[in-house]
Parts: structure tokens; C-alpha cells; sequence
């Protein structure tokens, strides 16, 4: 059932921070790791689905998590340069922080089922 969450969360994410790269003037270098990192929550978290083992799927969401922290890293960059406004800084910054915590309760679940 979190899967499912995680898969509509990271999906939405990626959406975002992909519709928000579109509209502003930021260097191009923040706007590609963005991208690449908010992209890569979802892509892993996909991917967990089929994993191959739950060490697999432990890997996958690892990684998701770690994604999911560089990309709250690359919007606080965007704010404190004014980049974005607050509202859409914190927007994004808290769908990351509810996709974060179900990762890290996945997780945990798994290592203990391991």
C-alpha cells in the first residue's frame, strides 16, 4: 500500500520540479541535477516494484531516499537565490520531506524482514 503512495508522491515530484525547471531562469547546471535527481525518485521507486529481493528493493528505495535529499538540496539552492519564491520552495520541499519519511519507514521495514 506505501508503494503505491511512494509511486504517486515521487510521480508527482518529478512532474513538479519538471514543470518548474520549464518556467524559470536559474543556471542550467542546478536546473539538469534537479532534474535528474527528482527524476530518479520516481525511476527507483518504479523499479523497487519489480525488484528481484527484498535486498533489491531495499537498494531501490536507498537510493530513492538519497535522491530525494539532494533534490530538497537543489530547491534550497533555488530559494536562497531567489530563484523561487517561497511558496513554491516550501511546496516541494514538503512533498519531499512526506516522500522521505515513507521511504525511511520502507526501509526499516525491510531490514527487519531481512
Amino acid at each position: 500500500m506505501a508503494v503505491n503512495y511512494l509511486l504517486i508522491y515521487s510521480e508527482q515530484l518529478a512532474t513538479d520540479i519538471e514543470l518548474l525547471c520549464q518556467n524559470i531562469k536559474a543556471p542550467s547546471n542546478t536546473l539538469f541535477q534537479m532534474r535528474k535527481s527528482s527524476s530518479s525518485v520516481y525511476a527507483n521507486i518504479r523499479e523497487a516494484n519489480y525488484g528481484q529481493s527484498k535486498a533489491d528493493m531495499l537498494s531501490k528505495f536507498e537510493i530513492s531516499l538519497k535522491e530525494c535529499s539532494e533534490t530538497e538540496g537543489w530547491l534550497q539552492l533555488l530559494f536562497n537565490t531567489h530563484y523561487i519564491d517561497e511558496v513554491t520552495y516550501k511546496n516541494n520541499r514538503n512533498l519531499c520531506g512526506r516522500i522521505r519519511r515513507m521511504l525511511i519507514a520502507s526501509c526499516k521495514t525491510l531490514k527487519g524482514k531481512a
